[in-house]
């Protein structure tokens, strides 16, 4: 099922595949993420297809870390690309190959780095010297050989949100493209790193190839560089990063876009591709489900509010992002211009501004589409708010994932002093 599928009326009701959304929010409560599991699946099978033979999707956990999402995606394949301990944990628990898991990250910890040498990952992607020579003290420490590639950051300007750029100098993450060969030339040195591939990863919402292209161009002409010099490089991790239609009129690189454009410019050099897709693979199998609790008019200006909020949903507050809605039942009438807004006290807890939206009753049910990426992941339990409670449907089935947090649960680890 594809994206385009999993929420659709049928029969004046909305539908994630075959569950009314309206018995998801009576049996759950709301607000309430929702995923399709079809959708992961054939969202996953389709950059296995496109990429083909020797490759490896890492499935960029951060997008999602709920263990049901995560253990569809590693049942269809993937291998996982981590950033912390905690992630790391999670892929380990749900059954990921350690031998397919890419650790990446800018900050890596020494007890997660022995936590990743221990359980025998695939490989560490290095962003910086200091972290290089940590990496080798602890694997001498432990009696072990680490396979490290080198982030390299090609500086190209991925021309998506500055917040998630990651491909330019002023960024935090990689090594500058051109120290590629003093950075190898000192792995080379170190007993207990194999320097055997490279990485590049640029940003993230990427609605262009260009960029991409441009990007691959660069790791080609570094990797053949790092061969004269006698490097073997056998592996070139190509990031992943590929945008999400969140307007419905945008249109990003499709996965098989993006697979022949890099064999086109990296797959002649005999590497194994390694990607990290996230937000495309999971964003548009998830929905968020809210409800209306009031209505009202300051002056000429309508607001609607609803009973999710910027702590279950940030993107919006943070990089102004305004998802498309569907509205359960559906309302006949003249829109209106609105802003849909949550209880969060603070002006930035608004989900989409002067949109037009239908005449709605309160506790009409409004759904965010295409929450599946940085929607719970980010989530918090800014003033006192509990964490929504998760769901997955396939078919006709549905299955809690998470259950909603309690009130009390919100200070669990907390204690008073007793002076």
């Amino acid at each position: 099922m594809s994206f385009a599928e999993v929420l659709a009326h049928q029969d004046g009701v909305l539908r994630l595949e075959e569950v009314p959304v309206r018995e998801l929010a009576e049996r759950f409560d709301t607000p309430l993420y929702a995923y399709s599991r079809s959708a992961l699946l054939e969202r996953a099978r389709r950059f296995g297809a496109a990429l083909g033979a020797p490759h490896l999707v890492a499935y960029a956990i951060k997008a999602n870390m709920n263990l049901a999402v995560t253990k569809t995606l590693v049942g269809a394949g993937c291998g996982v690309d981590v950033t912390s301990g905690g992630e790391l944990e999670r892929a380990l628990q749900v059954g990921a190959d350690p031998g397919k898991i890419v650790y990446s990250g800018v900050g890596k910890r020494v007890f997660e780095i022995d936590r990743a040498l221990g359980a025998g990952i695939r490989m560490f992607n290095i962003e910086s010297l200091d972290e290089l020579v940590a990496v080798d003290a602890r694997a001498r420490a432990l009696g072990r050989r680490a396979a490290i590639a080198f982030r390299l950051n090609p500086d190209v300007d991925p021309k998506t949100h500055p917040h998630i750029s990651t491909g330019l100098r002023s960024s935090k993450f990689g090594i500058p493209i051109e120290e590629a060969p003093k950075a190898y030339a000192h792995a080379r040195t170190l007993a207990n790193v194999d320097a055997r591939g490279v990485a590049c990863h640029i940003g993230s919402q990427l609605t262009s190839i260009e960029p991409l292209r441009d990007s691959f161009q660069r790791i080609k002409d570094a990797v053949l560089q790092l061969r004269a010099q006698g490097h073997s490089i056998d592996s070139i991790d190509i990031g992943g990063g590929l945008g999400v239609d969140y307007t419905g009129t945008d249109h990003p690189p499709t996965p098989e876009l993006y697979a022949t454009t890099a064999f086109e410019v990296v797959g002649g050099l005999g590497a194994t591709l390694v990607c990290e897709p996230g937000r495309s693979l999971v964003a548009g199998a998830g929905v968020l489900i809210a409800r209306v609790l009031y209505q009202k008019h300051n002056g000429e200006k309508r607001f609607v509010i609803v009973d999710a909020a910027m702590n279950d949903y940030a993107r919006s507050a943070l990089y102004g992002a305004q998802p498309r809605l569907e509205f359960d039942p559906p309302r006949s009438g003249d829109p209106q211009l609105a802003d849909l807004v949550g209880p969060v006290c603070e002006t930035t807890d608004r989900f989409v501004r002067d949109r037009e939206l239908p005449p709605l009753e309160n506790g009409d049910l409004v759904v965010l589409r295409d929450t599946g990426a940085y929607g719970f992941a980010m989530a918090s339990t800014y003033n006192g708010r509990p964490l929504a409670a998760e769901v997955m449907v396939e078919g006709s089935r549905v299955e809690l994932v998470r259950r909603r947090q309690t009130i009390e649960e919100t200070w669990s680890g907390e204690r008073t002093p007793e002076w």
